[in-house]
């Protein structure tokens, strides 16, 4: 039975950690955690004179190098002088050139948030008034090639190697002590310890290039690994490396000395022996675990320590109390989904003879019951952290993903429910398979003793039979004899091996069942990385509503009491649909300077032959007065010296032409002064 079903447990594994890899691959480029809330001068302002410095406020603080804050002429060269730094809180800023002339300039940033993801970004401003640039602002973000990939990778191994091993280790602790003793629980440990020390390794080197440049060549840059290790996160994986050394002497001892059965005998003066003592024995064992218990905590809590000592948790609100309960979330995740995975282990590999019991399995179920209920209670919390609203579960990214990661882990426990029905089976029924196991080892054992009698008849036992005579001229006739021999007992432990596991339906039932919830684990860890790559709910809300209200203040100059207007326009053509804006500054009494921006309905600007707008005050009979903008960009254009005579509810007419014969004229009324 068990080399038909291992290469479909191998094969099943292997197909769950594509898609896992997959759902990594596609998940897009980390979203930063650090949002722009503020800028001076703000996104798309146009200035009087020259600014002696550009600042940006973060919503968390973040760490600078020499490159973070840089400032793009038209032409695309640099226009900042000095290093960047930090003014106030989360304010940081850098100083200009003098003198800077008129035109539309660009910022960018690139600085690593404090919960260690890299945020990229920029924006323009003007000075003067608006001009034609060479710089692509889409193009100023963070590299995502090969180096991101990587680093993504890197994180879903280091959080699936944590729980095999942490996981792996309480389920023999906890659950099933003799699989201490157990060849593949072993080698299923052992390996969480090798993936988890390989893939930080692996981030320490990727960590400099993926926060910079982004380039491949940049992983083995040594100046920059120097550079990482001064960071909080480069101080984070290097006691992760610290504390795995601390687990490698746990796992040897617990697969050592632990694993190792007490001894029954021992020898005196060289011939005489002597029983030892079964208290004491069992006085050492109890002690030697209660240690291992004790130490593998110790260890299992600091690893845990170190993410969350870096990374969501340790940054925003309620820091102090939001690290303890994620170092909780993340044991109770490697009690639950390693005990599963070490339980899969024993259920499909551990010899016939060395089988999980009965009692191993409920307390798994125990120990899992509670781990789900230490998840509730600490993801509820973490939940509220980091959305803030219920409408985050839907509007942002975070909230999105951290709903599909709740509907697994309910699958999850609908799957485990099933588990536990078979567990309560195997306790049930478990006289009636051990009888059943036994008859079928008597009549086994007779059907052998019966053969070997009829071997022994023929002669086979003894002298050669009558026509056999050959038999005793082969050259190694022992040799044969041993090896056909080792044959039939090879068979003969096989068949009693499938006995065994077929004698047990409810045992395979529960195979079966375990075996659903471990793939459902696989892409739940998946997920879960994705969530701790994707840029917190509260956060991008906050960093909205900033833009938003950044939009409206600047309105494009900058000013606040500005107007702007927003209409749609359809002129029956082809190509006749869009937006048209209108923002007057400052709204009041005397000279305004407008301007007027177009754009499709995907928001992207476009030109048209001719934009008119006329102000009518009906109120007071006045108007309509008419202003022919000019035209500065891609559907940009702007006018100065609007003036308005009175104040009043003005009604703003925009006349937009698309093509030769296709013109429309739109309207909105406007309290102006």
């Amino acid at each position: 039975m068990t080399l038909t079903i291992a290469p479909r447990v191998r094969t099943l594994v292997l197909l769950l950690l594509a898609a896992a890899c997959a759902l990594l691959a596609g998940a897009g480029p980390a979203s930063a955690h650090a949002a722009v809330t503020g800028s001076d001068p703000g996104q798309g302002a146009v200035v009087d004179k020259a600014p002696a410095r550009i600042s940006l406020t973060f919503s968390e603080q973040v760490a600078l190098s020499d490159d973070s804050l840089r400032v793009l002429d038209p032409e695309g060269k640099r226009v900042d002088t000095g290093k960047p730094s930090n003014v106030s809180g989360t304010t940081y800023a850098v100083p200009l050139h003098s003198g800077l002339p008129d035109g539309t300039y660009t910022v960018a940033y690139q600085v690593v948030s404090a919960d260690s993801h890299p945020v990229a970004g920029a924006y323009t401003f003007s000075i003067g008034a608006p001009s034609k640039t060479s710089v692509s602002v889409s193009g100023q973000s963070a590299d995502d090639g090969i180096v991101g990939w990587l680093y993504r990778f890197g994180r879903y191994v280091s959080y699936a190697g944590f729980t095999v091993m942490a996981g792996g280790a309480a389920f023999v602790l906890a659950c099933w002590r003799r699989g201490a003793g157990v060849r593949p629980v072993q080698r299923f440990v052992v390996s969480g310890w090798v993936a988890l020390t390989a893939a930080t390794l692996a981030l320490l080197l990727l960590r400099g290039s993926f926060t910079g440049s982004g380039k491949a060549a940049d992983i083995f840059d040594l100046s920059l690994l120097g550079q990482v290790l001064q960071t909080k996160t480069g101080a984070a994986l290097v006691s992760r490396l610290l504390l795995l050394a601390a687990a490698a002497l746990f796992i040897a001892v617990l697969f050592g000395a632990y694993a190792r059965p007490s001894p029954s005998t021992t020898l005196t003066d060289g011939a005489s022996r002597r029983q030892s003592d079964p208290e004491e024995d069992a006085q050492e064992k109890r002690d030697l675990t209660f240690g291992l218990s004790i130490g593998g905590i110790v260890v299992a809590a600091g690893l845990a320590a170190s993410w969350a000592m870096s990374e969501h948790a340790s940054v925003g609100l309620q820091a102090g109390i939001a690290m303890p309960v994620d170092v909780l979330h993340l044991l109770a995740v490697a009690a639950w989904l390693g005990g599963l995975g070490a339980l899969l282990v024993a259920l499909y590999r551990a010899p016939a003879d060395t089988p999980v019991d009965r009692p191993a399995v409920r307390r798994f179920s125990q120990v899992a019951f509670g781990s789900v209920l230490v998840l509730i209670a600490t993801g509820t919390y973490q939940s509220w952290r980091q959305l803030g609203s219920w409408s985050a579960f839907t509007d942002t990214r975070y909230g999105q993903v951290l709903l599909a990661k709740i509907g697994l882990v309910v699958v999850m426990v609908g799957v485990a429910w099933i588990s536990r029905r078979w567990t309560g089976r195997l306790a049930e029924t478990a006289p009636a398979e051990a009888a059943v196991v036994r008859e079928k080892e008597r009549v086994g054992a007779g059907s052998e003793t019966a053969g070997d009698a009829d071997i022994t008849a023929t002669g086979d036992g003894d002298a050669p039979a009558e026509g056999d005579s050959d038999l005793g001229t082969d050259e190694h006739p022992g040799t044969e004899r041993a090896a056909q021999l080792a044959r039939q007992q090879a068979a003969r432990d096989a068949a009693r091996q499938k006995r065994m596991r077929d004698a047990d339906p409810n045992r395979f039932g529960l195979r079966r069942s375990v075996l659903a919830e471990a793939g459902i684990a696989v892409v739940l860890l998946a997920v879960t990385t994705v969530l701790t790559q994707t840029e917190p709910g509260r956060t991008e809300q906050e960093a909205k509503a900033a833009s938003s209200s950044s939009a409206s203040a600047s309105s494009g100059t900058g000013a606040s009491g500005a107007l702007t207007l927003n209409m749609p326009f359809d002129t029956g053509g082809e190509d006749g649909k869009g937006i048209v804006t209108i923002d007057l500054d400052p709204a009041r009494v005397g000279d305004n300077e407008m301007h007027v921006f177009v754009e499709r309905p995907n928001g992207r600007a476009f030109d048209i032959p001719e934009v008119k707008v006329e102000f009518t005050l009906k109120a007071k009979d006045i108007g309509p007065l008419p202003v022919v903008p000019d035209h500065i960009a891609t559907g940009h254009w702007s006018a100065n010296g609007v003036q308005i005579p009175l104040a009043g509810d003005w009604q703003v007419d925009v006349t937009v032409r698309t093509s030769d014969i296709d013109e429309v004229t739109v309207s909105k009324n406007a309290q102006i002064g």
